[in-house]
């Protein structure tokens, strides 16, 4: 989301001039990183040195094949654009001064391995703080830092079900199901995002820097905090029901002529109820006894749904949106239920330019999806690809002091 100031010249990122080493994997340790770069941060994403990060072979994702015509990864290009790329031995010593000399250079480190990993290899928080004391160091766990299973392995199918989010979608009554794409990891990315940003502002004002922590599990708990809220204040579990009995007939989805969904998300029923029914040419049921309230149409909610899923199939989508919308705001809250691929052409989604198009270098124009908060005075979204394994060893070395000749011997013994 590209802003530009009175000059006609493109601001800068909201993190411009802040620096941030990856050391992540698979999910939302990367996603961390599309995130800073988004707002601006250079972020430089360490890769073993024969390996590279391993999610650059996965050839499928869910059931979708991610290998372009041109040999990119889609998996591996859309979470880590925005990127340099070095390659390093962190098992050698000389590799670990490499990690150290950056750290002194840097902001932020951040990484989603687990911390009996991050010590063996020297780039825990307690160790790379002895280098740079301001550093703000990120860890992205998957259950906690804390606790007996602060050290178990976890992707998002993990933190679905290990939080409940599992068990809280879908139809009463059916197994408990995955959510397609990795949600969770999103939004345990988001959440370190969150703190690391939140520990640089800090820094302005103590000077010191600090670790931060996020999980999956906290995250996808968090993402409940009605649910969970309430169920901790009324002992009372929040769980799947059934569409056909819901508790607020105008609070549910319903099938049109054309196969299509439309969902309704009205609180306040009651307050719309005359206008509803004008609207759907059921004029006598306004003053039935039956649904004459909120409690009468909660008590005989079954009766009314398979109403108004009849008269729902009168109509096409299109046509009971565009009825609607001619009532425009003080009416029910309604909105189609989309497929990912409407998004792409929703003039809602373009306006705000949460999918916007992008000339990457290989691909062509692609369309991709920037972070999606907007600033009136600084610039966010893509700035470049993903990049190519170790592209930018030589140019980081460099800036942090190395010479030519040092990097010809890091690479003579395979260090980098």
């Amino acid at each position: 989301m590209n802003t530009i100031d009175k000059a006609g010249n493109l601001m800068p990122g909201a993190l411009s001039g802040i620096r941030a080493v990856e050391w992540a994997t698979f999910g939302n340790g990367p996603i961390i990183g599309v995130m800073l770069g988004d707002l601006g941060a250079e972020v430089i994403k360490l890769e073993d040195r024969v390996a590279g990060d391993p999610s650059r072979g996965i050839s499928a994702f869910q059931g979708v094949k991610t290998m372009s015509p041109q040999g990119i990864n889609y998996v591996f290009e859309f979470s880590n654009r925005n990127k340099k790329s070095i390659r390093v031995d962190l098992n050698k010593p000389k590799g670990k001064e490499i990690i150290y000399k950056l750290t002194e250079k840097s902001d932020v480190f951040y990484t989603n391995y687990r911390k009996s990993v991050a010590v063996k290899q020297g780039v825990d928080y307690e160790t790379l703080a002895k280098h740079n004391p301001r550093l703000v160091y990120g860890r992205a766990t998957g259950l906690g830092p804390e606790g007996p299973d602060c050290e178990k392995r976890a992707f998002d199918p993990v933190g679905l079900a290990r939080s409940g989010l599992m068990t809280v979608a879908g139809e009463k009554d059916s197994p408990p199901g995955q959510i397609a794409g990795a949600i969770v990891d999103t939004l345990g990315a988001t959440m370190t995002a969150f703190g690391i940003v939140s520990a640089l502002f800090m820094r302005e004002r103590t000077g010191e820097g600090q670790e931060v922590n996020a999980s999956l599990l906290g995250s996808a708990m968090w993402s409940q905090f009605t649910n969970i809220s309430l169920t901790a204040l009324r002992d009372h579990t929040m769980g799947r029901y059934s569409r056909t009995a819901v508790k607020n007939p105008l609070a549910n989805v319903y099938q049109c002529k054309d196969k299509k969904w439309i969902a309704l998300a009205e609180p306040q029923s009651d307050r719309y109820w005359q206008q509803f029914c004008n609207v759907m040419g059921i004029p006598h049921l306004e003053k039935d006894p039956k649904f004459a309230d909120e409690w009468k149409r909660r008590d005989n909610a079954k009766e009314l749904v398979a109403l108004l899923d009849k008269l729902f199939t009168e109509k096409t989508r299109d046509q009971w949106a565009e009825i609607f919308r001619e009532q425009g705001k003080r009416f029910v809250a309604w909105e189609c239920v989309q497929s990912i691929p409407d998004l792409f052409n929703d003039p809602q989604v373009i306006a705000n330019r949460y999918i916007v198009e992008y000339d990457h270098p290989v691909l062509g124009k692609i369309k991709v999806q920037p972070f999606p908060i907007g600033f009136s005075k600084a610039t966010v979204g893509p700035k470049g690809p993903a990049p190519e394994f170790g592209q930018h060893t030589e140019e980081v070395l460099l800036d942090i002091g190395y010479t030519w000749e040092d990097i010809e011997r890091l690479r003579d013994d395979e260090v980098i």
